[in-house]
């Protein structure tokens, strides 16, 4: 039996088996054999070619990965919003590459990547979903795109990326794990969990672990626990905007509120836009820079004064250390000290060091040995 067919065989008796107090321990040891079994089938495709895939260099300050079903409008979108030019049409399975486009919101340059439209399957190599999904991987932000009349996709686009190891607007788990020589497994927790001890144990055991100390932060499930000993997730935030909303009536609208509501999605959360009329595109725009979570820094430059054009962008929650870090050239070794004047400041030309959390539009100014 193949790697493929083992997997069948244990998502359906995962599928199968009723969960409840009594099934809890052989339910998370099948997910952790299952975890296991998908990672090492990963490594396999990807070792042998795995199909190519497709590769998009990362430029700007940021990149945000388009996400929905064939003929949503993607490639409008992208066309609308930056100066790509994909191509578009009517029909499904229009884009067949990857096509990006830079956004240039408040200073920044937004990478934005129309990736080729999902179907369901995606995730187990249906459509190339595979290789499309892998671009996902390497996101900074995620933005669902649903047509104002299938709003059900969003169900489906979600499972797919769970599938490929995204876990969407999750933060890791507090789980820290440490391999020993000897004395097996010890799991320490700062809060009550609802998991018992063996169970723990064995998905450990089932992950290699036969020796190691574990330490829980928070109160973990199965899969929590499992994602928290994987190497392979990647945890990214995500919008959610609707489009099309130009071809419903007003009326229609308390409907999609309601079919969003079902979703855990606040309607006042998600944009609703229409890609082809040019419609909700700045909100969009806003609603992207304040998911990415980045700031602005005027650079004060000698003899030329504030740099109000171009500001340095940076995450939020940078030093003075990291923002010459991504300058680079000489001024990490020349750097003495800083001036900033702004919300970061207590006052105008303060002097600071390294250590100096950065503030949107704080103004900077370098002052380095000759």
């Amino acid at each position: 039996m193949g790697l493929e067919d083992e997997i069948d065989e244990i998502e359906e008796e995962i599928a199968n088996t009723p969960y409840n107090k009594s099934t809890e321990a052989h339910i998370g040891r099948l997910k952790s054999k299952l975890a296991e079994k998908k990672e090492k089938l990963e490594k396999q495709q990807s070792g042998s070619g795995g199909g190519g895939g497709y590769s998009v260099e990362k430029h700007g300050d940021a990149t945000v990965a388009l996400v929905g079903f064939p003929s949503v409008g993607k490639s409008s979108l992208l066309n609308s919003m930056t100066n790509a030019e994909s191509e578009t049409g009517s029909y499904e399975f229009t884009t067949l590459d990857v096509n990006p486009g830079m956004l240039n919101h408040r200073g920044a340059n937004i990478q934005m990547l129309d990736v080729p439209g999902l179907i369901e399957g995606a995730a187990s190599g249906k459509g190339d979903g595979k290789q499309v999904l892998a671009v996902v991987r390497n996101a900074d932000l995620i933005i669902f795109m649903l047509s104002v009349f299938e709003i059900e996709q969003y169900d489906r686009l979600q499972e797919e990326l769970y599938d490929i190891n995204i876990r969407v607007d999750q933060e890791p788990p507090r789980v820290t794990v440490r391999p020993k020589i000897k004395d097996g497994i010890k799991i320490t927790s700062s809060t009550e969990q609802d998991l018992d001890e063996e169970t723990i144990s064995d998905v450990l055991r089932d992950q290699g672990y036969v020796n190691a100390d574990l330490n829980l932060q928070e109160n973990v499930s199965i899969d929590r626990l499992i994602d928290g000993l994987m190497e392979n997730r990647e945890y990214i935030p995500s919008i959610t905007c609707v489009n099309k909303v130009d071809l419903i009536e007003p009326s229609y609208k308390e409907t999609v509120d309601e079919q969003l509501r079902e979703r855990d999605l606040d309607p006042e959360e998600v944009t609703f836009i229409s890609a082809e009329k040019e419609k909700g595109l700045d909100a969009l725009k806003d609603r992207i820079w304040d998911n990415l979570d980045l700031i602005r820094v005027y650079m004060d430059k000698p003899g030329r004064g504030i740099d109000w054009e171009e500001p340095l962008v940076v995450e939020s929650g940078t030093t003075i250390g990291e923002a010459v870090e991504k300058l680079g050239g000489e001024m990490e070794e020349r750097f003495r000290f800083a001036r900033v004047s702004g919300p970061s400041a207590t006052h105008d030309q303060q002097q600071v060091g390294k250590d100096h959390v950065l503030e949107d539009e704080d103004v900077l100014k370098l002052i380095l040995r000759r």
